[in-house]
């Protein structure tokens, strides 16, 4: 897997200040997309062992509420088969006390939670570490600047370990 960027020091992509991690490689190609050129599986630069060490040690100053993973598409295949193994790390070594925020353009519950092409032998394990999940494509024509933490309005915020989601009305339901 490569990574688009790594950003230490984000208020823009979850709760808090946050670590945030652009992989790259994404088959959504949403029109208007903020970050096309992370389409590319190519781009950037490898996702090493030495870039998770670097990515913990960002993690670990108090003021850091944790971790974003956003791309490109973490969800596709190759890429939850990278990233789990390093959110069993981040876990590993802080527990519950860094938040994990996943930003997908699949849906929860068509995508990921049924069969389809981007549920793997992985992706049960990989959502059991992830505290919010933001789902949906970006759709242009719903964009909205006023949401929070959300590019269109069809997107999600799917609290998985406190087992509550906002959507998009805002209403709260059962993830």
């Amino acid at each position: 897997m490569n990574y688009a960027s790594i950003r230490t020091c984000d208020i823009a992509n979850g709760e808090g200040v946050r670590v945030s991690l652009f992989v790259s490689g994404c088959t959504h190609h949403c029109k208007g997309c903020f970050n096309e050129e992370a389409w590319d599986f190519s781009y950037g630069e490898p996702f090493t062992a030495k870039t998770e060490d670097e990515l913990l040690a960002a993690l670990e100053p108090d003021f850091i509420d944790g971790l974003t993973v956003l791309g490109g598409e973490p969800m596709e295949p190759a890429n939850q088969r990278a990233l789990v193994p390093f959110l069993r790390r981040v876990r590993g070594r802080f527990g519950l006390s860094k938040t994990v925020w996943v930003y997908t353009g699949c849906v929860l519950e068509t995508d990921l939670r049924s069969e389809s092409r981007w549920r793997t032998e992985v992706t049960d394990e990989f959502l059991s570490l992830v505290d919010v999940l933001v789902d949906g494509p970006f759709v242009e024509s719903l964009k909205d600047i006023s949401l929070q933490f959300r590019g269109s309005s069809n997107q999600r915020i799917l609290r998985l370990r406190h087992g509550t989601d906002d959507d998009a009305s805002g209403a709260l339901r059962k993830a």
